[in-house]
């Protein structure tokens, strides 16, 4: 008997905004961009395309595209997404002890 497996999809997993900011917190963490990009694109997926294309006035042909695992969004199209989804972009010193790192 053969078993058909069928694709993790993470925007599943994705129903508060706690498990939202662990992941991304941990994509993040890798400091790498496409994948931080790749990350927020699930997570707008997760929230619904749709609407995140209306809150950002951006469309969601474009939305997709930038936020694909090779794409590369740009810093404002990035902050309008991070504001339709109510992620916040906070700066603390590298390497502080007193910031906890569990998102």
């Amino acid at each position: 008997m053969v078993e058909k497996l069928t694709a993790f999809d993470p925007a599943e997993g994705l129903t508060s905004d706690e498990a939202i900011a662990g992941f991304m917190g941990e994509a993040f963490k890798t400091e790498d961009a496409g994948h931080i990009a790749h990350a927020l694109g699930v997570v707008a997926r997760a929230k619904g395309m749709t609407q995140i294309a209306k809150d950002t006035g951006l469309s969601r042909e474009q939305l997709y595209r930038s936020f694909s695992e090779t794409g590369n969004p740009t810093l404002k199209t990035t902050i309008a997404v991070m504001k339709a989804l109510g992620i916040a972009l906070t700066a603390t010193p590298a390497g502080d002890p007193t910031i906890s790192n569990a998102a």
